[in-house]
């Protein structure tokens, strides 16, 4: 399954956009292709323009943070029916943070640019794509707040 358009159907299955309008799934199945990427592969690089976000069918992808010192750090995991990316949404649209996937992915690689546009085009389905992204942004921050915390709490009982 690498190549081609998804359908709306299709997307309307995957948990990120499952109740959300059919215009949404549309409108996302229109800017979309399904890939097949290998492990080991950056999908996504700190720095670099958000271009691309993609939405997980299988697999499992890393959200690494660059360390001065020593290799990447694994802030995130990603599998099945999640969605990794939202800096496409939000200017300066660049990418915050490098992934990798770790197995085999399918995904549906959604151009950002050709959805930003359509959201521009069609304010009220725009309206509903973009409140679930912040929606999912905000639930990230929260895992991560969770996660410092664990952090802090291990070290200072060492």
């Amino acid at each position: 399954m690498s190549g081609g358009r998804p359908t709306a159907a299709e997307l309307a299955l995957l948990p990120p956009l499952a109740d959300l309008p059919a215009a949404v799934h549309a409108m996302v199945a229109a800017c979309g292709e399904h890939v097949r990427l290998p492990a080991g592969r950056v999908l996504l690089r700190e720095g670099d323009a958000a271009d691309t976000f993609y939405l997980v069918r299988h697999g499992r992808l890393a959200v690494e943070l660059a360390r001065p010192a020593g290799g990447p750090m694994v802030i995130a995991t990603v599998d099945d029916g999640g969605m990794v990316g939202w800096s496409w949404l939000f200017p300066p649209h660049r990418w915050h943070f490098d992934v990798r996937t770790v197995t085999e992915v399918e995904a549906v690689a959604v151009d950002a640019a050709a959805l930003r546009a359509a959201c521009d085009a069609d304010p009220a389905t725009g309206y509903h794509l973009v409140g679930r992204i912040a929606e999912l942004a905000i639930g990230h921050l929260q895992a991560a707040r969770s996660q410092l915390l664990d952090l802090t709490t291990d070290a200072r009982q060492r």
